[in-house]
């Protein structure tokens, strides 16, 4: 296995800024090549060296000391791994950087993670090829916001975040104002999704430049009233089953599925897919996630090894899809 030089690029702004961290001790821990660390902190400064190092050991960075772009030799390395989580990481920012640069990088290009970060509009490009999603209307700050047109419960999302960030479940004893103003506090875009009875949530793994391969279908259970951000990133709060329960005509039509919807949104690298499977056995695409967690207790890199590849060589694989594209 030649060595390539990577630079990993995580931290970012509140919200994820801890999740993403995690995520790159579990990177570099495995990673089968050398590999330098860059952390942003939540105030948009970038740490490097030791000071990213110390970040990262402390799980998080208030502040950071090089103005962006930083003094980086980035010619020195062959790809970038950008393991940022939610706006800058994932809706096509650094990505856009990464391309001025001509620096090969991990992941989904700048339309394709703009695309799948805004879930508004992602939905509506998979609901009009045809690709079942759960139904929903969008809302926008600043404009009159009518009663959602859903029985309870339904689900209140900001419409640019991942992790769960500022979602909320509203019973049919509560109204929606205090779900709207949490996700309000995100995004200026927020959306509303129809509750799905009885449902299970179903994940598949995608790896690949356009035509991508997919692992196993897993299947997650938990106690909590909804996947929420501690239920996603506490040990023991959530149990991933591999593989799903399910009858493997559904698990082929699972990732069938997920693989034309990779290539429709021109994604490339890698992603993990959510789908909503309701008790009376509608299967619905909930999300795309182009740069997927990392952590211990991430679905990503779990689905990977139940389908036969070691961490060490998923991250060979994704760096490889880098330089091919």
């Amino acid at each position: 296995m030649s060595q390539l030089r990577i630079l990993l690029i995580a931290g970012g702004p509140p919200g994820e800024h801890e999740v993403s961290l995690s995520s790159a001790r579990g990177v570099l821990a495995a990673m089968p090549h050398p590999t330098e660390l860059a952390v942003i902190a939540k105030d948009g400064l970038w740490l490097l060296g030791e000071d990213a190092h110390e970040a990262l050991a402390a799980g998080v960075a208030e502040h950071g000391t090089h103005r962006f772009p930083p003094d980086l030799p980035w010619q020195h390395y062959d790809v970038a791994f950008p393991l940022l989580h939610g706006p800058v990481g994932e809706d096509g920012v650094i990505q856009g950087f990464l391309e001025l640069l001509g620096l090969p990088y991990v992941g989904a290009g700048v339309a394709g993670s703009a695309l799948c970060m805004d879930k508004d509009l992602c939905k509506r490009v998979l609901h009009q090829a045809g690709i079942p999603v759960v139904p929903w209307v969008t809302f926008y700050r600043g404009e009159p916001t009518p009663e959602p047109p859903f029985k309870p419960p339904y689900f209140v999302k900001p419409a640019n975040t991942g992790s769960s960030v500022g979602i909320s479940k509203v019973r049919a004893d509560q109204d929606a104002s205090r779900a709207l103003a949490e996700a309000f506090a995100w995004d200026q875009k927020v959306l509303v999704e129809q509750g799905v009875e009885g449902v299970r949530e179903l994940e598949v793994a995608l790896l690949g430049n356009i035509q991508a391969e997919a692992s196993v279908v897993g299947e997650i259970t938990y106690q909590a009233e909804f996947y929420d951000y501690e239920t996603k990133y506490t040990p023991g709060r959530a149990e991933l089953h591999l593989p799903a329960a399910i009858a493997p005509e559904l698990a082929d039509r699972i990732r069938s599925i997920a693989i034309a919807a990779y290539r429709l949104l021109g994604l490339r690298g890698m992603a993990r897919v959510d789908f909503f499977l309701s008790d009376k056995g509608e299967l619905y695409l909930n999300e795309f996630n182009t740069i997927p967690g990392f952590t211990p207790t991430s679905m990503y890199p779990k689905l990977w090894q139940a389908s036969g590849l070691a961490y060490p060589d998923l991250l060979d694989r994704l760096v490889r899809l880098a330089l091919e594209d």
